[in-house]
């Protein structure tokens, strides 16, 4: 019989984890995962795990989930994939339907890709085709501070979260950022974004945000009056707005998508995460008539965009995608969600009662707690971790901010588990 300590080792010889130092593994041992379902985890020794993550922010509707299973199972029997220039399939021309359908108004054409990274470098290269396929080179793009667009080099570029992107700064593409809206006061954001606006005028080929939350970049939360006045802002100085929903999409800040929090359709609309509901890689960039219009050409004129992925617009992904768009629907979640989102409010309130505690925040189903009074190099977040395993629930402090985005399968019982775990752990700090 396979046991975690047998699937370690066999893990350990051969292969290299993101976002860790391998070494860390010698006195900190990973979890090998056997079998997945609802909100739980289960390991080889049978040990479970109440995945109050949703393993990167990417389960919706719990692991092994029967609906998506079987849709899943469906497309299988028909088409797996297949070469998405020059050919298409029903998956994909249904989902783009229903995004188009479902997404702000003015988000016309869907350009599929394969993970989120993809999404923005897309959306990144569209934009700045867009304006030399009219004869201007805008070769700046402007990103918030704090911000985390993903780990390829472009979206690194537009990131602002050290840790990821520093090393690599001889490298990165032209960018600047203005003042986050979730760090400083709102009207001082917007005069920062705005002074960036006249010292670049013409230069800039889009803003990129993520919106309302700053997941990466320890769950930094802003008011969707920003996003307002931004798209306003942009409109004004003649710049692209990118809306980066590949965390934040799907429901996670309790609206589809967040951007309808401001009443805002952005010029680039960046899919990923959740849309599959957690089971295979999918990402999409959604557009305007306008701007596909730019690249609508003979092929002599040289303005086609050329991006292209092995997997794109993948049948079995597409389907993943529909099923998850079917659960939205037939089992209403965004309005069920409003229940849980008040529940999750008041489990985490109780938080303020501990001292080492600077602020509990939250959008829609994504709270976040962050502790005061520790030094980095504690690392306490990985104190947390450790803690909460041992406890049944899986916890992935960002530093010194402990933070749920559970599935939203997840019962009453199961959420006050989540968070009475992380109190438990918070206090005995």
């Amino acid at each position: 019989m396979l046991t975690n300590k047998m699937m370690r080792e066999r893990d350990l010889a051969k292969i290299w984890h993101p976002c860790s130092q391998m070494k860390d593994y010698e006195t900190l041992p990973f979890i090998p995962i056997k079998s997945g379902k609802g909100v739980y985890l289960q390991d080889f020794d049978n040990n479970t795990y109440l995945d109050a993550i949703s393993s990167w922010w990417v389960n919706l509707f719990g692991h092994a989930n029967p609906y998506i299973n079987e849709k899943i199972k469906e497309q299988l029997e028909t088409l797996e994939h297949v070469i998405f220039a020059g050919f298409t399939h029903e998956s994909a021309i249904l989902l783009a339907e229903r995004l188009v359908k479902l997404a702000p108004e003015g988000l016309d054409k869907v350009f599929f890709a394969d993970n989120g990274s993809s999404a923005i470098e897309i959306a990144l290269k569209m934009s700045f085709q867009y304006y030399k396929n009219q004869g201007e080179v805008r070769d700046i793009f402007i990103s918030l501070e704090n911000s985390y667009h993903g780990e390829t080099m472009g979206a690194l570029a537009v990131g602002d979260v050290a840790l990821y992107k520093e090393i690599y700064n001889e490298i990165l593409i032209k960018t600047v950022q203005a003042k986050s809206p979730a760090l400083v006061d709102e009207d001082e954001a917007l005069h920062s974004m705005e002074e960036l606006f006249k010292t670049y005028q013409n230069k800039i080929s889009a803003v990129v945000i993520e919106p309302l939350v700053q997941c990466a970049g320890s769950m930094a939360m802003y008011d969707a009056s920003y996003i307002t006045r931004l798209k306003a802002l942009c409109e004004r100085y003649g710049v692209f707005l990118i809306a980066d929903e590949i965390a934040v999409g799907f429901g996670r800040t309790g609206t589809m998508f967040a951007c309808e929090q401001a009443d805002v359709t952005p010029d680039f609309l960046c899919l990923s995460k959740g849309i599959t509901g957690g089971y295979l890689p999918l990402s999409c960039v959604l557009t305007s008539d306008k701007i596909y219009s730019a690249f609508y050409c003979d092929y002599s004129e040289g303005k086609s965009f050329l991006d292209s992925h092995s997997y794109t617009g993948n049948a079995l992904a597409c389907a993943a995608a529909n099923a998850t768009l079917d659960l939205f629907e037939k089992e209403h979640i965004i309005e069920n969600n409003s229940v849980k989102i008040d529940l999750l409010n008041a489990l985490t309130q109780r938080f303020y009662e501990l001292p080492n505690v600077k602020e509990v925040r939250q959008k829609g189903m994504i709270a976040a707690v962050e502790l005061d009074g520790f030094a980095p190099e504690k690392r306490i977040g990985l104190e947390i971790y450790k803690y909460a395993l041992k406890h049944e629930v899986l916890l992935r402090p960002l530093g010194n901010v402990v933070y749920f985005m559970p599935p939203f399968v997840i019962s009453d019982t199961q959420m006050q588990k989540m968070t009475d775990v992380a109190y438990d752990a918070i206090k005995r700090l």
